[in-house]
């Protein structure tokens, strides 16, 4: 007593790929369920433009290199610290708000003010409490393969911090060394929050470029982060949105010269407008051969000489060597027709 049913297969067919979701913050559950503030609804022109979660910005190619070089260098440098196996990777790069990020920040972390001076800005470096724990352990000589011990609900030690201090400078020192080819800098790392709110450099609204780093330490370890905003790299700006080093966008000086040297010897063709008449038609009609056209010039006028219908200059008509010649009076300059 079953009756046949007919099924789409299409219906039972192996789900795509599942999309990659915002993760859902307050404002984003309320908006689900309906449950929008007034002054939110009233969002409009200038301020919904900077309050949108929508980020428009430029990649900047140049600075994925510079820490890609970076990722190589502190490797080895930290293996100095310590006998352990550590490798470093970047994870990506991303464009966040400064107010976002600091929102999402997980705590308790290590969040270090880095000023640089030759930006005249500052920037932010974060260390999550895996990377924190697993550095200390090692520093201190824990034993390989064990998972670092992480206690939650305290302050971080002067010990912890002094040790975590000497791998954020000399992550910086890498970074400042990566980063010469393009623009020499100085980072310094001023001073160490575990609040994100003594540790605002901008505004919250401001766009910031942050690069993630993973750091394995033997089996254990977490992730940094290096935040600039965008108003602090805007004096390297324009080499940091090249695809590679050295680029110069919209010239090469190979083309430059090339195009030099060729104009140069480019031949012209040059008209020296003895006079101009105007005439009606039927005047021209009635042309003869050997008629005399009078001009309204006298011999010590002016004339204007040109380049395919393009006045550029003025001169007079002589005669040199039994050749008639012409003198510049003014400058070679396009010049307006009246």
């Amino acid at each position: 007593m079953s009756d046949a049913v007919d099924l789409d297969m299409e219906e039972f067919a192996a789900p795509e790929a599942p999309v990659e979701l915002a993760p859902f913050d307050q404002a984003g559950i309320d908006a689900l369920f309906g449950d929008v503030p007034v002054e939110q609804e009233r969002r409009a022109g200038l301020r919904a433009v900077v309050e949108s979660r929508i980020i428009s910005h430029e990649r900047l190619p140049m600075l994925e290199v510079v820490c890609e070089k970076m990722v190589r260098s502190f490797s080895s440098s930290l293996r100095s610290l310590t006998s352990d196996a550590i490798d470093v990777s970047l994870e990506d790069i991303t464009s966040v708000r400064f107010g976002d990020f600091m929102e999402r920040l997980p705590l308790p972390a290590m969040i270090a003010v880095v000023r640089v001076d030759a930006w005249q800005n500052y920037g932010i470096m974060t260390v999550d409490s895996s990377l924190i724990y697993a550095t200390v352990d090692a520093l201190l000589g824990g034993r390989r393969g064990s998972p670092a011990l992480m206690i939650d609900g305290r302050d971080f030690t002067t010990i912890e911090t002094n040790l975590v201090t000497r791998m954020m400078n000399l992550a910086l020192d890498e970074f400042a060394t990566a980063f010469e080819p393009i623009a020499p800098i100085d980072p310094t790392l001023e001073r160490i929050e575990t609040n994100p709110r003594f540790a605002a450099i901008a505004r919250p609204s401001n766009v910031a470029a942050v690069a993630t780093f993973r750091v394995d330490i033997d089996g254990r370890g977490g992730k940094f982060q290096l935040l600039f905003p965008y108003a602090t790299l805007e004096p390297v700006r324009a080499k940091l949105i090249q695809r590679f080093m050295g680029e110069q966008v919209g010239r090469e000086n190979i083309w430059q010269s090339h195009m030099d040297q060729e104009l140069r010897r480019a031949d012209i063709t040059l008209e020296v407008v003895l006079g101009e008449r105007t005439l009606r038609l039927d005047e021209v009609r009635t042309f003869k051969v050997g008629q005399t056209i009078a001009l309204d010039a006298v011999p010590d006028q002016p004339l204007e000489i040109q380049c395919g219908g393009v006045g550029l200059a003025l001169g007079q008509v002589g005669q040199r060597r039994n050749n008639i010649a012409v003198s510049l009076l003014t400058g070679i300059a396009p010049r307006k027709k009246k």
